[in-house]
């Protein structure tokens, strides 16, 4: 009879501890995207100013403006982990051409309210980046647990859903890898 409670009280210890672990999981994981989304915003918010400054200098770039503050409209519209990546992924590549302006512009290759907010928005990238991978991280680490076994007996009981990855196209990713080619005639 003690046995019996004995071994039914560690099993229930034992689930208990699986659905907490699988909470904690999920957890972390709405942390790990609130911190994207923190900086997410930050780089929303740094964007107008950057385009204000540049307006200044490149009066007849309004096509490359234009693609900038359109991929920053449908990046802040944009709602799930594949749907986001994606249009950040947009938005990062109409930065890249905004930055690139500066070479045919001198006069603001050398404004100080342009280099500042261009240092920030890089800073802002490189903190993107790295909240990207520690998200991925959880995620995989909340996926793992829903597939093995036992704890997948647990998921699907207590309807636990597997975490998205935020990453880039794949294709984008493999284009982004590949080298440029050199050649000297």
């Amino acid at each position: 009879m003690i046995w019996t409670l004995v071994i039914l009280a560690v099993l229930v210890l034992y689930i208990i501890s699986v659905y907490n672990g699988l909470v904690v999981a999920r957890q972390r994981v709405k942390e790990a995207w609130s911190t994207i989304d923190t900086q997410l915003k930050r780089r929303y918010d740094l964007i107008p100013n950057l385009l204000e400054t540049v307006k200044a200098y490149a009066k007849y770039e309004k096509k490359t403006l234009q693609a900038v503050i359109e991929a920053r409209n449908s990046a802040m519209k944009a709602t799930g982990t594949a749907q986001k990546g994606k249009a950040e992924e947009a938005l990062s590549g109409t930065l890249k051409s905004l930055f690139a302006l500066s070479e045919s512009y001198p006069d603001l290759k050398a404004n100080t309210n342009f280099l500042e907010l261009q240092r920030e928005l890089t800073d802002t990238e490189d903190k993107i980046q790295a909240t990207r991978q520690f998200y991925n991280t959880v995620v995989l680490t909340l996926n793992t647990k829903i597939e093995m076994f036992p704890s997948n007996i647990f998921a699907n009981l207590f309807g636990f859903q597997k975490g998205t990855f935020f990453e880039m196209d794949i294709e984008e990713a493999r284009a982004a890898r590949k080298a440029p080619k050199v050649k000297f005639d």
